[in-house]
Order: structure tokens, then C-alpha cells, then sequence
């Protein structure tokens, strides 16, 4: 076969490409069992989850602001790891006013998960500084 031949069977198969409604979901930030359901019934092409991202239809632009959010989004509002919701005991999907309601209400438990991913992430970075003065240093 020659290059363009390959280059083009390559595009072809790219554009074609679909995934799951979880995974379009997931890379859309949306909770699966929110979305529509021809949404959630299809399959989504890669050309539909650009279309998706680039110009929102207003259930996406309403899930997004109103939720229900899935896990990962709702720890990242809360300032928390996945594992910390889970040890607070929310383990369900959660709309943008019940976790406004747990900001202000400050459990306990969300104030020592806030603590333990603040650790976390000073951690981390001193991780990346030393590691990066040793590559420095190794230079």
C-alpha cells in the first residue's frame, strides 16, 4: 500500500470513529443518566462530541450549570479527591445546589478532605521542584 493510500484509510477510519454514550459523557463532564435519551441510547461520533463541545445544545448548557454532576465534577467544585467523597459518604450524582448547600454548611468531613487534598497537592509540588532540580543538577 503507498503512504497516501494509508494516510488515507487512516482518515477515513478517524472520522468514523464513535464511542459510547458513557464516554462522550464522561469527556463532556455530563452525568450518563441525566442526558437525554437518544443520547444515551446512540452512539456518539467524534465529529458529534467536537459538535457537542464547540456549540452546546441547552440540556448540556443546563446540565453543565445545574447538574446533576457526576463524581469527578462534584469533587472538583468541593475541592476534594473522589476517594474523599466516597469517605463523606456521597456516593451519588449531586446538582450544583446541594453542593453549594455542603459549602455552606462546612461538614466536618469536607473540611478535613479539603485539608487532606491540600496536603496533596503541596506535596506534589515539592515532588516536581526537587525533581526538577535534580534534573537540573544532572545537566
Amino acid at each position: 500500500m503507498h503512504t497516501l493510500d494509508t494516510l488515507d484509510a487512516m482518515t477515513q477510519h478517524q472520522s468514523t470513529q464513535t464511542m459510547k454514550p458513557a464516554t462522550a459523557a464522561k469527556k463532556l463532564g455530563v452525568y450518563l443518566d441525566a442526558t437525554p435519551a437518544d443520547f444515551r441510547e446512540g452512539v456518539v461520533s467524534r465529529a458529534e462530541l467536537n459538535a457537542l463541545q464547540s456549540d452546546p445544545p441547552q440540556w448540556l448548557r443546563d446540565l453543565r450549570r445545574d447538574g446533576p454532576h457526576p463524581r469527578p465534577v462534584v469533587a472538583a467544585k468541593l475541592g476534594v479527591s473522589i476517594a474523599g467523597l466516597a469517605r463523606g459518604g456521597v456516593t451519588e450524582a449531586l446538582t450544583t445546589e446541594q453542593i453549594e448547600a455542603l459549602k455552606e454548611q462546612r461538614p466536618e468531613w469536607l473540611e478535613r478532605e479539603r485539608a487532606t487534598q491540600a496536603e496533596v497537592r503541596k506535596e506534589t509540588a515539592r515532588l516536581k521542584k526537587r525533581d526538577a532540580e535534580r534534573a537540573a543538577q544532572e545537566d
